[in-house]
This record gives structure tokens, sequence and C-alpha cells, in this order.
């Protein structure tokens, strides 16, 4: 689940490329990171759910967590992975209770806490989405090594957001177990979790 294929890597690799010489770190050294777990992944956050209520990471304990950083006018990527999420949690049945999926917005100057409430419930009825201050969120991102660059369009609220979409399992101590890329199945998280489920 850590190691992607020379040709998956090199297609997300194309894929951010385009913005990443103006980030702070590029898409190609943080993929890096993920894909050979050279920096530690994920870390302590404060963030705000779809009802207002405050989220931190230590709230999740004996549990596992899917987690997911996107924004939702992303046009295909995001609105794909979350599908999928679903439909794996779905798949594990009872099971899958074990497991929270969280979606973090990048966008959290428009996607405030009552667009986040419909826009994951389309997905997944236990599907949390977070957000929070620009700077809470940034602290999240920086901390599972994601890639988020702002891309200016028309004004300043007509704008996409280049970043990648790494899917991160995190053990029930809040632990990073490995990541999911980018198009992966429901199938696949399904079979690499379930023996997570079943461990003692």
């Amino acid at each position: 689940m850590r190691k992607m294929s020379l040709a998956l890597a090199l297609c997300v690799v194309a894929t951010l490329s385009a913005a990443h010489q103006s980030s702070q770190r590029s898409a190609a050294e943080l993929m890096d990171a993920i894909m050979w777990n050279r920096e530690p992944i994920g870390g302590p956050f404060a963030l705000i759910d779809q009802h207002g209520k405050r989220r931190t990471d230590a709230g999740f304990r004996g549990k596992f967590m899917l987690v997911y950083f996107g924004y939702i006018s992303c046009a295909d990527v995001c609105p794909t992975d979350l599908q999928q999420i679903g439909q794996a949690i779905e798949s594990l049945g009872a099971a899958g209770e074990a497991v929270q999926p969280i979606f973090v917005t990048l966008d959290p100057a428009r996607d405030t806490t009552e667009r986040l409430a419909a826009y994951v419930s389309g997905f997944h009825p236990r599907l949390l989405g977070l957000g929070g201050s620009a700077a809470a969120v940034q602290r999240a991102a920086r901390a599972y090594r994601v890639y988020a660059k702002k891309i200016p369009g028309r004004s300043s609220t007509v704008y996409e957001i280049d970043h990648s979409a790494f899917i991160y399992l995190m053990s029930r101590e809040g632990k990073y177990l490995g990541f999911f890329p980018p198009g992966t199945s429901a199938e696949r998280m399904v079979q690499v979790i379930r023996p997570y489920l079943k461990a003692p």
C-alpha cells in the first residue's frame, strides 16, 4: 500500500508539477516523503466538523482513520475518491464501525460548516468534514505532508487548488499505517483494511 508503481508515481508528479516550483516544498518532495516513508506522517490537529464541533486527533483514539484532504469545488478527483471511501466503509459492514472516514478541506475560506455538511452527506453518513481557520488547516496539511497550492481564477472567490490526493490510513493509536494512491478502488481499500480490523 505504501509504494506506487513507477508509472503511477510519474503520473501523479506530472499532475502536480505545473505549480510545484513556487511551493515551499515541491509536489515531488512531498510525494517522495510519503511513498518511501522518509518522514513522519500524521500528527495532532484541532479542526471544526460540519456540525460546528471541535475535533482533535486524540478524539479518534480506538478507531482507525481514513483521512483525505481535498476541497468541495474539486471537479473530479475528490468526489471520485470520497465515493470509493464511502463504498469501502459500507463493504466492511459492521466491522466498518471501527473506521472513521475524514475529509479535511483545503479551502476553509469557501468550505463553511454548512457547505461541508451538505457535501459529505452525499458520500457516507459517517464521513466527517473538517475545516476551521486557514492556519489550523495548514498545520494539519503539513503534518500529513499534503501538497496544496491555490491557482488564481477570474476573481478572489473563483479559483482552484492544485493538491495531492492520497488517502491516509491511521491506526487506533493515531499512527500512520500507509496510504492509498488517488483512484484506489473500494475493493482494494477493503482488502488492505480488513486484516487490521481482525488483529488483536
